[in-house]
């Protein structure tokens, strides 16, 4: 089943999303289809909500060749780094659009994974800034929450103004 990404201002963007109450053969199937739609952005991580799915699952591969993806459901940031890294960032639910976005250079996650089992993994550099960004979307937030307000109207101006000429 293929899904189309929910666009900016779906209210379910805005949602937080309920946790996974353990992993089974119904979420291995949804983080399948997340994979491939992140895989056809093409992108580095993808949020069950950005999809409609209202479910503490990510997906994040931010590896050479895009071969070594990562499944989490329920992640939690234990620890971010006090080191900040911009990065240009950028969302299919509004699409075409990008920002610079400070986050921490690296994080400790705890989450459940593919085999159900709670893991705690340390992430730097774009994994980082993909986990994070993939945990905010679970949180009802997303990347131009991050930016002034001024360059977040911007941005959300230029959105509408796309919207329109689809």
């Amino acid at each position: 089943m293929k899904r189309p990404f929910l666009l900016y201002p779906d209210p379910r963007l805005r949602t937080r999303c309920d946790p996974v109450d353990g992993v089974d053969d119904g979420v291995r199937a949804v983080w399948d289809e997340m994979l491939a739609a992140m895989y056809a952005m093409p992108g580095v991580g993808l949020a069950g909500p950005q999809i409609g799915e209202m479910r503490r699952l990510i997906v994040v591969d931010a590896s050479e060749g895009r071969k070594s993806p990562l499944k989490m459901a329920n992640p939690e940031i234990l620890h971010a780094s006090a080191t900040l890294n911009p990065r240009e960032e950028g969302s299919p639910n509004i699409p075409n659009l990008w920002a610079m976005v400070d986050r921490p250079r690296g994080v400790t996650i705890r989450f459940l994974n593919e085999d159900g089992a709670e893991v705690e993994q340390d992430f730097v550099g774009l994994w980082a800034t993909s986990v994070q960004h993939q945990i905010d979307h679970l949180n009802g937030k997303l990347f131009i929450d991050h930016l002034s307000q001024v360059k977040r109207k911007m941005l959300l101006a230029k959105h509408a103004k796309n919207q329109k000429r689809r």
